[in-house]
């Protein structure tokens, strides 16, 4: 392979200070303490700042504003002996009826995202907050909220059979309804999935996405892993017609096993397809993702119980486009083509 600049997944984006707990001023509204700044386009990780667009951070001295100190995870308020240690730990009983304590916030993200523990009768773990409150409405994305379709999103990837998004459900925590999420912490030594090279064509193994301008008038190619599972991603990603495909949100865990997150400007019912994982486009779809298919448009019929969840979480007209995605890709049998009114590639691409 040619000389690369590997670009990082997980959590972690370079210059992010991840998790950080601080004091802001009690007696705040839950908006004023939840929120957070957009940056760039505002898709960050898919959400918006809080509705009084204070910026992340706000606290006056310089801590996640009105994040409450609740502890550091020590023997007094943390983890329980039996914390959930490994992925799927924390199932959506866990997650639903746990109690949450939030640890703080992460920063830099374009919307709340608060860092939490949770204990539910003799297991605990730790798990993602993301409060409707602090979720800036979107212009494209006007119905519902951010949080109801990162919950669609893992309805989906569950259905499959991929289990590509860690677990996530709707539900009250201290700010309000917003979705909760089981952390995933990204293996030290996942395999290299994206990458900036020298020269016009990927080595073995990789495929390409496209030219990128890397500063000082220098161009690279921007790569992706051929990889089984990043290959199964962009078949969820073309379902669930996701907006904000980043490396960033690809997160390699230990036993091999890959997680996505991040999945709040998904389900629009106009194409709004916008990802890293286009080197399979024009590529037939494998016979597993086929299959894979055809299961997920028998779930999708009227009344089915899938269906059904999803009504609850997404509106009418995104639920049709979401099947009619479903049908176009068992009928073309390839990975879709970027579409002509959409910029195709988030940039940066962490």
């Amino acid at each position: 392979m040619p000389a690369s600049e590997r670009i990082p997944a997980g959590r972690v984006m370079p210059g992010e200070e991840t998790v950080t707990a601080g004091g802001g001023p009690a007696g705040r509204s839950a908006a004023g303490q939840v929120a957070g700044g957009r940056t760039g386009d505002g898709r960050g990780d898919g959400q918006g700042g809080g509705p009084d667009g204070q910026a992340n951070g706000g606290g006056s001295d310089g801590a996640p504003g009105g994040v409450s100190d609740s502890g550091n995870g020590s023997a007094d308020g943390g983890i329980s002996a039996r914390a959930a240690g490994r992925p799927g730990q924390l199932t959506a009983d866990v997650l639903t009826h746990g109690e949450l304590t939030v640890r703080g916030q992460v920063r830099e993200a374009s919307n709340a995202v608060l860092y939490c523990t949770i204990t539910h009768e003799d297991v605990s773990g730790t798990c993602v907050y993301k409060p409707v409150a602090g979720e800036r409405p979107l212009w494209d994305f006007p119905d519902g909220t951010l949080a109801q379709r990162e919950v669609a999103a893992y309805e989906l990837s569950r259905a499959t059979g991929w289990d590509l998004v860690p677990t996530t459900v709707l539900r009250d925590g201290p700010y309000g309804q917003g979705m909760v999420q089981e952390w995933i912490e990204a293996a030290p030594e996942g395999a290299e999935l994206l990458a900036l090279v020298e020269g016009e064509e990927p080595g073995p193994g990789w495929k390409p996405v496209g030219f990128a301008e890397v500063g000082e008038g220098r161009t690279a190619l921007l790569v992706h892993a051929d990889d089984e599972r990043l290959r199964r991603l962009a078949v969820l990603d073309a379902v669930i017609n996701n907006g904000d495909r980043k490396g960033g949100h690809l997160l390699p865990a230990d036993g091999g096993r890959l997680y996505a997150i991040d999945h709040g400007v998904t389900f629009n019912a106009e194409d709004k397809l916008r990802t890293l994982l286009w080197g399979w486009a024009g590529e037939p779809l494998t016979e597993e993702a086929r299959e894979v298919l055809g299961r997920l448009a028998t779930a999708l019929e009227e009344g089915a119980p899938l269906a059904a969840r999803l009504a609850g979480l997404i509106t009418a007209a995104e639920l049709a486009a979401l099947r009619a995605r479903v049908a176009d890709l068992l009928r073309t049998g390839v990975h879709p083509h970027p579409g002509g009114d959409w910029p195709p590639i988030p940039w940066p691409p962490v």
